[in-house]
């Protein structure tokens, strides 16, 4: 993209004229709406230019409004944006997503704080936020996806938050685009809006969570356990993690983590208890099982309440843990707590 192509750029999208939201996948991209509720939509870019393309006019728009713009992709494409906005980024608020969502879990809050802090009494904000690349890890990359449908239930609809959610269908694979269509309700292709035939609300929030996690493909090493246990618990928690060259304070961690959960089910859970501890690929694996059920997708996904014992170990789980995985059916709860190594 030459230095003219880019001024070409930044000028265009910043036409203010109200479009119906009815007919919000009629909009082109230089004719951004106003909004005053939640705005979710996937944008499938290939290459730099498209990717320029289609966030800096919104970003723009969003700015000559006196909207409040927070991005949070990877460093690369904060680069990229930095270099084609000039000194106009610097009323942006860019995040390195990965560090803001290594653990995905991290993500929805982010937005509610951004949302709390700039979008009081019904002020405007939009945000670009990019939750999966390439190198992202599987379990990483299910958990995000989980974390994107769970936006639309997450975020009131009266909210004025315009989020969207770039994926590059160059380097991701294509049942992660198919996934991003079923997540957003609104697609952004070709510098064209249009709501997205496979989007799924609630219905698909509900079939993510009440999954099966994949096979374990390695041996793993397991017991059962109820309140007595506790304690020995613990100690195999902590004795594994050393094992697996951790040091002393963050194997503390992550017993406390698994602790907690463990807790949790034997508290609330039901029929038989299981730990079980493997080491897959890059990751050391602790997982909890019983035949009870957790009904709220977006448990430790919040701060609970101070009365909320269930929804605190989890929660306190997704502050000392890489990554936290909970899925809960008719046939029982399963949560996994990921260390990479």
């Amino acid at each position: 993209m030459t230095q003219s192509d880019r001024c070409d750029l930044l000028g265009a999208g910043t036409s203010s004229a109200p479009v119906d939201p009815d007919n919000a996948h009629q909009v082109a991209v230089g004719t951004l709406a106003a909004h005053d509720s939640f705005r979710h939509e996937a944008f499938l870019w290939s290459g730099e230019d498209e990717f320029l393309a289609g966030t800096v006019p919104f970003i723009l728009e969003g700015l000559g409004s006196g909207q409040p713009v927070m991005v949070a992709v990877i460093a690369a494409r904060i680069e990229l944006l930095r270099a084609a906005m000039g000194t106009g980024a610097d009323r942006v608020r860019f995040v390195d997503m990965a560090f803001l969502g290594r653990n995905p879990a991290q993500i929805i809050p982010t937005w509610r704080e951004f949302v709390a802090e700039l979008g009081a009494e019904g002020q405007p904000v939009r945000g670009i936020g990019e939750p999966i690349w390439p190198s992202r890890r599987p379990a990483e990359v299910t958990e995000c996806q989980l974390h994107e449908a769970l936006l639309n239930v997450a975020v009131e609809p009266h909210t004025p938050l315009w989020l969207m959610c770039p994926y590059d269908v160059q380097a991701l694979a294509p049942d992660v685009i198919t996934e991003a269509q079923r997540s957003h309700p609104v697609l952004l292709e070709d510098q064209n809006r249009r709501s997205s035939t496979l989007y799924g609300g609630l219905r698909h929030v509900t079939a993510i969570f009440e999954a099966d996690l994949p096979p374990v493909e390695v041996a793993a090493w397991h017991r059962t356990f109820g309140r007595e246990d506790l304690a020995a618990l613990r100690a195999d928690v902590t004795n594994h993690a050393l094992a697996a060259g951790l040091s002393p304070a963050h194997s503390a961690d992550l017993a406390l983590a698994v602790h907690e959960v463990a807790a949790n089910s034997v508290k609330h859970g039901s029929g038989r208890r299981v730990l079980r501890i493997w080491i897959e690929h890059d990751s050391l694996v602790y997982e909890v099982s019983d035949r009870g059920r957790i009904i709220d997708p977006m448990i430790g996904s919040t701060t609970p309440a101070r009365d909320d014992e269930k929804g605190r170990g989890l929660w306190m789980a997704n502050q000392l843990c890489d990554l936290v995985q909970v899925r809960s059916g008719p046939a029982g709860t399963t949560i996994r707590i990921h260390n990479w190594l």
